[in-house]
C-alpha cells in the first residue's frame, strides 16, 4: 500500500457516544428492511412453487437472480464508492431497493417476479457494503467488532420478526403481502436516514484523482485483499448452498406446516439476539480469526443436522434451528471484522463493493449448485440434501485456514 493510502487510516469522522449510537441503529433499521426482502424469499419457496409449478431448480434462480444482479451492482460501485458521500450512496441504493420491493408485490407472473429480484438485487446488495464502509470510517477498530454485531442484529431481528410475521401476512393474504408490507416499512426508515447519518466525505480526496481502472486495480494488487475475497467466498457458498432449501425441505420432506415453519425461524433467529453481541465482543476481546475457527467448526454440526431427515416434530427441529441460527449466522460477524480491517479508509469503499460482488456471486452460485444437486421425486420429496450439507461442511473448514491468511491493517 502506498504511503498516502497509508495516510489516511485513520477514522473518518470521530462521533460522540450519542451519535454512533443513532449512526449504528439507523444501518441497523436499513439493514433489517434490506435482508428481509431477501430473506423472505426462501419460506415463501412453498407458496411460489404451488403457484406457479415452477422446480428447485426454477426457485433457485429466483434467489440466484438477486444475487448476480447484486454482483454486478457491486462491481460497478468499485468505481465510485471511495469518490462519494457514504451517506449519498446509501441512500440512493436504500430508496431503489423500496422501489423494487414494491415491484415484487405487484408481479403478476414468474418473469415479472424474476425482473423485480434482478432490480432488488442491484440496490440491495450494495447496501450492506456501503454500511460496512461507514462502520470502518467511523468507529474506532477496538470497538469495530461490537459495532458490527450490533448492526449485524438485523439478520436476528428479520429471523424473529420480519421472516415469521412475512410468513403469518403470507399465509392470511397471499405471498404479495410481505414484499408490501415491507415496501411502506423502507419510508419512515428512509427518512431516518436522512436525519441521523452524519455526511461522510473524508475519504474522497484520496481517491479521487484515480481513473476508473485504476481504482480497480489498486484493489485487487493487494495480496491481503485477495484472502479477504477468498475468505468471504467461501463462507459465502458453505451458508446459502444448504440455507435457501430449509424452509421447502421442512415442508416437502419433513412434514413441517407453514405456521411451524414459522416457529422454526422466530426461535432461531430469537437466540442470535443474544449470540451475536457475544460474538461481537469475543471479536474485539481476541484475535478474530480464532473466534472465527471455533464458530466455523461448531457451525459443522447443525449444517449436518438440517440436511439430514430430522422427522416433523417441533422438539427436534427447533433445537436444529437454534444451533443452525447461532454458529452459521455467527460466522459473519468475526468475518466482517476481519475483512473490514483489511483495508485502509481509502480504498474500504471499494474493497467492500468487492467483497459484496464476490459474497453476491458466491451466493447465486451456490444457490444454483444446491438446487442442481437435489431432485423432486413423483411425491414431491426433495432428495440429495445430504449431499449439499457435506460440501457445505467442507468449505466452512477450508475458509478456516484462509482466515489466518488475512492481516488486519486498519
Amino acid at each position: 500500500m502506498n504511503p498516502a493510502s497509508v495516510a489516511a487510516a485513520s477514522p473518518a469522522l470521530p462521533l460522540s457516544a450519542r451519535r454512533e449510537r443513532a449512526l449504528l441503529f439507523t444501518l441497523l433499521a436499513m439493514g433489517f428492511t434490506n435482508i428481509v426482502d431477501f430473506m423472505i424469499m426462501m419460506p415463501l419457496a412453498p407458496y411460489l412453487m404451488r403457484e406457479w409449478g415452477i422446480s428447485t431448480a426454477q426457485f433457485g434462480v429466483l434467489v440466484s437472480a438477486y444475487a448476480f444482479a447484486a454482483t454486478a451492482s457491486s462491481l460497478v460501485m468499485i468505481a465510485m464508492a471511495d469518490r462519494f458521500d457514504r451517506k449519498r450512496l446509501i441512500l440512493v441504493v436504500y430508496a431503489g431497493l423500496a422501489i423494487a420491493t414494491v415491484g415484487c408485490a405487484l408481479a403478476p407472473s414468474y418473469a415479472t417476479l424474476l425482473v423485480a429480484r434482478i432490480v432488488a438485487g442491484a440496490f440491495g446488495g450494495v447496501q450492506g457494503s456501503v454500511a460496512q464502509a461507514i462502520i470502518g470510517d467511523a468507529i474506532p477498530d477496538a470497538r469495530r467488532g461490537r459495532a458490527t454485531a450490533l448492526v449485524m442484529l438485523s439478520f436476528s431481528f428479520s429471523a424473529v420478526i420480519g421472516v415469521p410475521l412475512g410468513i403469518y401476512a403470507a399465509a392470511l393474504f397471499g405471498w404479495r403481502a410481505p414484499f408490501a408490507f415491507l415496501a411502506l416499512l423502507c419510508l419512515p426508515v428512509f427518512v431516518a436516514a436522512q436525519q441521523l447519518i452524519p455526511p461522510m466525505r473524508g475519504h474522497v480526496a484520496a481517491s479521487a484523482d484515480r481513473g476508473i481502472l485504476a481504482s480497480y486495480l489498486e484493489v485487487i494488487r493487494e495480496p491481503n485483499h485477495l484472502w479477504a475475497l477468498a475468505f468471504i467466498a467461501l463462507i459465502s457458498v458453505s451458508g446459502m448452498i444448504v440455507i435457501p432449501f430449509i424452509a421447502p425441505t421442512r415442508i416437502a420432506n419433513e412434514g413441517m406446516s407453514e405456521t411451524s415453519l414459522a416457529l422454526f425461524y422466530l426461535v432461531g433467529g430469537a437466540m442470535t439476539l443474544f449470540t451475536r453481541p457475544l460474538f461481537g465482543r469475543l471479536s474485539d476481546r481476541y484475535h478474530r480469526a480464532d473466534v472465527f475457527y471455533w464458530l466455523a467448526l461448531a457451525s459443522i454440526v447443525p449444517i449436518l443436522l438440517v440436511t439430514h431427515p430430522l422427522g416433523g416434530s417441533l422438539w427436534v427441529q427447533i433445537p436444529v434451528s437454534a444451533l443452525f441460527f447461532i454458529f452459521v449466522s455467527g460466522r459473519f460477524v468475526p468475518m466482517t471484522a476481519i475483512t473490514t480491517a483489511a483495508t485502509v479508509p481509502a480504498m474500504r469503499g471499494r474493497l467492500m463493493a468487492l467483497s459484496s460482488a464476490v459474497m453476491n456471486l458466491a451466493t447465486g452460485l451456490a444457490a444454483i449448485v444446491g438446487g442442481a444437486m437435489m431432485t423432486t421425486t413423483a411425491d414431491g420429496r426433495l432428495v440429495g440434501y445430504e449431499r449439499v450439507g457435506y460440501v457445505g461442511s467442507l468449505l466452512a473448514l477450508a475458509a478456516i485456514v484462509v482466515a489466518y491468511r488475512v492481516r488486519r491493517v486498519s
